[in-house]
């Protein structure tokens, strides 16, 4: 179908509206320039942003636990959940912080970057300890869809971590789930197990939160939303049942924030929607490989510097999974994650 053509008129008022709304934000910064010079607000004082609202932020200062709704200054751009900033603030005749005005970012320890509907990366959050990739004893997971998320996660440079959750459903001695766990122990991934169904069912997680900023990521129906309900119960998340036809989840939430983790000290969580899925289509075929962090030893070591690590001679990885140094099912996850990006 060919794209409707705007008439003048319609032109016209567009520009007028994009004009108009250009306008209101010029005299904005201007009017909140001039209420910093008269000194209006106050001292500079660190904070972390909360949410991020368009040009308006909730930041949480360092020394309280009550956020501040914040405008960002003019010549700032480019926040989001997570970042630490220097804000000053606006107080009424009883003293008391109505508003704030953020100054200033602070330097990243690291930003976590998602495509939009463009495909161009996007920072959705920053400052990240660790991204804990759920996935559960139903829906059943499957190895290459761990392997996916392992390949996102160690793109960003953030620690990843399995979890395991509803491991009330295992089966006496774990069965073949447990096993395919000890093989990412084995590679050096933590593995937490957990579960919502009784009481010291979070232990293990409450203590892997204990300290760090996280992010929860997995597919749909592996209880995301479930344990953070658990781990948040005054925010009251909606949680999504799993479909009775195909045991898969429902998505249940649509708002992005930062939350402080009352059952573990110290701990914070970044949750948003954009974050929970992660795809792999931004990345290149070498950020796939190096990915899998097993592949790394013998990365350089091929006999052809193009090599692709399917049937040249002399491939250092191929030696390997002859070798059995290099597990022959992950090196087959590698390739059909590589073959599906052909594909798309």
């Amino acid at each position: 179908m060919s794209k409707r053509k705007l008439s003048r008129q319609q032109r016209w008022r567009i520009e007028k509206i994009q004009a108009e709304r250009a306008a209101r934000a010029t005299r904005h910064d201007v009017q909140e320039e001039e209420l910093l010079t008269a000194g209006d607000y106050g001292a500079e004082q660190p904070g972390r942003v909360m949410a991020h609202f368009g040009r308006t932020l909730d930041v949480r200062p360092d020394a309280d636990d009550e956020s501040i709704r914040c405008h960002l200054r003019a010549n700032l751009d480019g926040l989001v959940t997570g970042d630490r900033v220097i804000w000053r603030g606006r107080t009424d005749t009883e003293g008391r912080i109505v508003e704030g005005v953020v100054v200033a970012r602070g330097e990243r320890d690291n930003v976590l970057e998602r495509p939009d509907a463009r495909g161009q990366l996007k920072p959705v959050a920053a400052n990240i300890d660790q991204i804990l990739i759920v996935f559960a004893v139903e829906p059943e997971p499957h190895p290459n869809l761990i392997d996916r998320y392992l390949v996102a996660a160690e793109a960003t440079g953030i620690t990843p971590v399995l979890v395991l959750n509803k491991v009330d459903l295992l089966p006496d001695g774990g069965g073949e789930l447990m096993a395919l766990l000890q093989r990412y122990a084995a590679l050096g991934y933590p593995v937490v197990a957990t579960t919502t169904a009784s009481e010291d069912g979070l232990a293990s997680l409450l203590s892997r939160l204990a300290g760090r900023t996280s992010v929860f990521v997995g597919q749909s129906g592996v209880g995301k939303s479930s344990l953070i309900d658990r781990l948040l119960p005054d925010e009251g998340l909606r949680i999504g049942d799993l479909s009775k036809d195909s045991r898969k989840g429902t998505h249940t939430t649509t708002t992005a924030r930062l939350y402080r983790l009352p059952r573990a000290e110290g701990a914070e969580l970044i949750d948003s929607p954009g974050i929970r899925e992660f795809g792999l289509g931004h990345l290149t075929e070498q950020q796939v490989t190096e990915g899998f962090v097993e592949f790394r030893p013998y990365l350089g070591q091929c006999r052809f510097r193009d090599c692709r690590h399917r049937q040249e001679p002399g491939c250092a990885l191929l030696a390997a999974v002859e070798r059995e140094e290099i597990h022959p099912e992950r090196f087959a996850s590698y390739r059909r994650i590589l073959d599906s990006l052909e594909v798309s």
